[in-house]
């Protein structure tokens, strides 16, 4: 599986997130700087065994925004979100998918396959090209997203 390719500003930010999510004991799951509307957002999602509250985000916001403001590389407004990497999260790197191995997710394909759009299924096994899902095979080339899966 190839790894999320983080922009410069994205890499900044998880160099020093992690080092933050280490020290208080946090997963890092993710780091991304998106444009959704007319809005840009810088968003940290972090992960812990027994789930992340409120409390657990503040932890990182306080220090990394004061950080953000110290180093002020940014030179577009943004909104800056730290949060949980939630139920249903993404899969964007080799370390994601080795910790899926055995869930249950959801792929969507860029076009149908075998007339499907998308398939819901238990990740088995992926590698640079493909993933196995139910004991079906996908090139990795035909996926759009890809990730977890709660019924809940």
């Amino acid at each position: 599986m190839k790894r999320k390719k983080f922009n410069p500003t994205e890499k900044r930010v998880y160099e020093k997130a992690k080092e933050l999510t280490d020290e208080f004991g946090y997963d890092l799951w993710d780091v991304e700087f998106v444009k959704e509307g007319a809005e840009k957002y810088l968003r940290v999602l972090i992960d812990k065994e027994d789930g992340i509250s409120i409390e657990d985000c503040e932890k990182i916001t306080k220090p990394l925004d004061k950080w953000l403001d110290a180093e002020d590389f940014i030179s577009e407004s943004y909104i800056f979100e730290v949060g949980s990497a939630g139920i249903d999260r993404d899969l964007r790197t080799e370390e994601h998918f080795e910790w899926a191995i055995g869930e249950q997710v959801q792929v969507k394909f860029i076009r149908p396959v075998n007339n499907e759009k998308e398939i819901i299924g238990i990740l088995q096994s992926y590698n640079t090209d493909t993933i196995i899902i139910d004991n079906c095979e996908f090139k990795i080339e035909n996926i759009s997203r890809i990730r977890l899966w709660t019924s809940v």
